[in-house]
């Protein structure tokens, strides 16, 4: 949580995914792909920062 310009309050997110089965590569590819069509990530889209972490296991 932190403070706008605006003095409202704004969110950003750090989201750590853990993938068994791929490279580091492709679990990369796949978070990012999933990202794009997440009705979450879409409705918060340009609102909430998000920052993916992906590790491939």
């Amino acid at each position: 949580i932190g403070m706008l310009p605006s003095g409202g309050y704004t969110l950003d997110v750090d989201l750590f995914v853990e993938i068994t089965g791929l490279s580091q590569e492709n679990a990369e590819k796949l978070v990012a792909a999933t990202h794009q069509v997440c009705p979450y990530s879409n409705a918060t889209h340009g609102n909430i920062d998000v920052r993916l972490h992906t590790t491939a296991i």
